[in-house]
């Protein structure tokens, strides 16, 4: 009888061994997991950054819909210019006054045309941009545009997100769930993992500095 209640014992370490084991070791798996896809994500939305950007400074604004960006990106051009400074004849003095004025001002001449896509995705997938990394194309990012008003200027914002249960769906629920609430300025703070706003003039993303610039 003693050594059954010995052996019963042994059991029931080895199993609460078993469970304070995985209690740490579980967590520690997670978030080599979770800084790994977070990383690839936040490499894909500066990459869609840098298309919103090209492609307000072209249209004047951002773009909703990733085909559109896509098509942006294949057929767009930026236009390369020099300023130059000069002076000229001010003709309004010298018809007021009779008399010769010059005056400085500053040209920007048109030197030519460099196409999107070899000025910035020359080495990059940019026809996959909508795709979320590691979800093997099974989830696409959101993305909105639009245009808010500040101090009576119309200002054009967009914004790109992937929710984390979405990055993370094939790891432990309670964990995941433990991430969305993350409030931290070590952590990817909400429940989604993105770039831009719609309600603020911002095209940042919300991670921290440990996954690179932000800006």
């Amino acid at each position: 009888m003693k050594l059954v209640i010995q052996l019963i014992l042994w059991v029931v370490i080895g199993f609460l061994g078993y469970l304070t084991f995985n209690s740490i070791y579980d967590p520690i798996q997670f978030n080599k997991i979770k800084e790994k896809r977070y990383q690839q994500v936040i490499n894909k939305l500066k990459d869609i950054r840098e298309a919103q950007l090209a492609h307000k400074e072209v249209t004047g604004v951002f773009s909703d819909d990733f085909d559109g960006l896509v098509r942006f990106i294949d057929t767009a051009e930026f236009t390369v210019t020099q300023r130059r400074d000069t002076t000229v004849l001010d003709e309004e003095y010298k018809k007021t006054y009779g008399v010769d004025q010059y005056k400085s001002i500053t040209l920007i001449d048109t030197l030519g045309y460099v196409p999107v896509k070899d000025s910035l995705f020359k080495q990059k997938d940019y026809k996959n941009l909508k795709y979320v990394p590691t979800t093997d194309k099974s989830v696409t990012f959101e993305i909105d545009a639009g245009k808010i008003k500040k101090r009576k200027t119309i200002i054009p914002v967009f914004e790109v997100k992937v929710a984390k249960d979405k990055i993370l769906a094939d790891q432990d629920p309670d964990l995941i769930m433990q991430e969305k609430q993350v409030i931290s300025v070590d952590g990817v703070n909400g429940e989604y993992l993105k770039i831009g706003s719609m309600t603020e003039v911002n095209t940042n993303g919300n991670w921290p500095k440990v996954y690179g610039s932000s800006e």
